[in-house]
């Protein structure tokens, strides 16, 4: 049993090393390709592209929304807002917009019937959105001025058919707040290494923009996972990924809200769990594929990954015992130095190279870092407490139904935003 665990050890080691070796390395030369990177002239021929934005109560953070995308550089852009029967202000509060800002372009779509967020974004798309993009925002983001200009320089590559976001929390000073803050600088660095190797497949609701012509092609979103925005992205990396690259967008910068407390926590990520391993079964096809339209990073390397992810994440737990008991038996703290200096290093790389932050900001967010290896812990077993749950409900993973893609309206703060 010792030997067992010893090779677990090494194993899960060797791989979260060669990980964080592909992050740094797939990052910096990300970073390198930005600079030749084609941009948008500041004159001349501009693409529309139609902003939808699903709303269900929320009269808290609504106006925000809209004022950020109405400060926007770029202009050729229609706005539609589709109120899901809210039972707030929501209608009023927009009305009074369009009253107030009678040339910005936006359209406030009502429906009678709950048809759920990837229901009412579809209903957009298809009836009303006649832009070549289409990207889709929640209620509670706030664009940075550039961030539309932005996504759209991307398409100037034609074989670009998505674009990521670049999605940050507004602060908050409570652990649960930091922790949020610092996971998502983390994950979403990681995203430059996915772009470059041309493996990208999990793209967020936040910001996402796509050529409608490709929503089109694949039906638009599903219904039938928690996580429409995961299957979408998934279904068009799933019709080749070698002309349709979907890529990651550091400039396309969108901040949005947390979760305000630890149970809301449990069930935002218990239902990304669900929704990715619903979106996996669905394409379980792809792992192994060899063609000539799918990269063997997406289908050898990505995919399986995503899977063992999980299983190294099950056995965490029994790993960090181990650790534990090595430590204390053997009375040599090197094993947990190791491991607190590489993760609080790779902290303090991603602050001090995060295009998007002042130096004065940077050197306050390093504060904080040697303390987050420990909270972190709190966030692997929250992610532990989701797959088990995920486990515990086999059927729903596999066996499909129409409209699991329903309302999930969190608690909003409704922090005010001092636009530039």
């Amino acid at each position: 049993m010792d030997h067992l665990f010893y090779a677990l050890l090494i194993l899960v080691s060797t791989i979260s090393t060669i990980h964080l070796g592909l992050y740094i390395a797939g990052a910096n030369l990300y970073d390198i390709r930005q600079l030749g990177r084609p941009k948008l002239p500041k004159y001349g021929k501009r693409t529309l592209i139609s902003i939808v934005v699903p709303a269900h109560n929320e009269e808290l953070v609504i106006e925000r929304c809209l004022e950020s995308i109405r400060r926007s550089t770029y202009k050729k852009m229609e706005v539609i807002v589709h109120n899901d029967r809210s039972t707030d202000k929501t209608r009023q509060i927009i009305q009074a917009y369009q009253a107030k800002y009678p040339k910005f372009n936006v359209r406030l779509v009502n429906r009678r019937h709950q048809a759920g967020k990837a229901g009412g974004v579809n209903y957009c798309i298809k009836r009303y959105a006649k832009g070549e993009l289409v990207m889709t925002l929640d209620a509670d983001c706030v664009l940075r001025k550039d961030a539309v200009r932005n996504a759209v320089s991307y398409f100037v590559d034609p074989k670009v058919v998505g674009v990521a976001a670049n999605v940050r929390l507004f602060d908050k000073a409570t652990i649960l707040g930091m922790l949020q803050k610092f996971e998502h600088m983390i994950g979403y660095r990681s995203k430059k290494f996915y772009t470059v190797a041309n493996c990208e497949f999990i793209v967020g609701g936040v910001a996402s923009t796509y050529r409608r012509e490709v929503i089109k092609q694949v039906k638009y979103y599903d219904l039938d996972t928690t996580t429409e925005d995961i299957g979408l992205s998934l279904k068009i990396v799933a019709l080749g990924n070698r002309e349709r690259r979907i890529v990651y967008g550091v400039d396309v910068v969108a901040m949005t809200e947390g979760v305000h407390n630890f149970r809301a926590l449990l069930k935002q990520r218990y239902r990304w769990k669900m929704g990715c391993l619903q979106n996996l079964f669905k394409h379980a096809s792809l792992l192994g594929r060899t063609t000539a339209t799918h990269s063997k990073s997406l289908t050898w390397y990505r995919l399986p990954m995503a899977f063992l992810s999980e299983i190294m994440l099950l056995l965490q737990p029994f790993i960090i015992a181990y650790v534990l008991f090595l430590t204390v038996y053997y009375q040599t703290p090197f094993l947990l130095a190791g491991a607190y200096i590489t993760i609080t290093a790779y902290i303090l790389l991603t602050v001090w190279l995060d295009e998007h932050s002042t130096i004065k900001y940077k050197a306050m967010m390093s504060l904080y870092a040697p303390g987050l290896y420990f909270v972190f812990y709190i966030m692997d077993a929250i992610q532990i407490i989701s797959i088990v749950r995920c486990m515990l409900h086999p059927k729903q993973i596999v066996r499909l139904s129409a409209h699991q893609s329903t309302w999930v309206s969190p608690e909003r703060a409704g922090q005010q935003v001092q636009f530039s």
